[in-house]
């Protein structure tokens, strides 16, 4: 399933309030949800509702992998500080984040790596 800018769409409150609650039970009770993949724009600091899913998954205890999508807009010198800083600002001390894009193909091995060990 995916959410493309569920954080950005304009939605009243009450539409957000009922897509968050059917959100929340397709993670939970969804019999085919072998991995959740919470996408991250690497230029940008998380956003309030991303830090809210991401601790709605840790709460949970729902299996994850964190991957920061557009890594091809940045220099390459800059992703691992640009990684560090989501890391700081989400509290992540032992989760991978995954760099990726899908434009230059850069990363893709590794996230695909990551992606399998859950399918298997």
């Amino acid at each position: 399933m995916d959410l493309p800018g569920y954080g950005y769409s304009e939605m009243s409150k009450q539409e957000k309030v009922d897509s968050g609650k059917f959100i929340e039970d397709y993670l939970v009770n969804g019999k085919n949800v072998r991995l959740i993949i919470l996408l991250l724009d690497i230029r940008h600091k998380p956003t309030e509702d991303d830090k809210l899913m991401y601790d709605f998954i840790l709460k949970e205890n729902l299996p994850f992998i964190i991957v920061t999508n557009k890594a091809d807009k940045i220099a390459v010198t800059k992703v691992d500080d640009e990684v560090q800083r989501i890391k700081e600002i989400l509290g992540i001390s032992y989760s991978t984040i995954i760099p990726f894009s899908s434009e230059r193909k850069i990363y893709t091995e590794n996230a695909w790596k990551e992606i399998e060990k859950f399918l298997a």
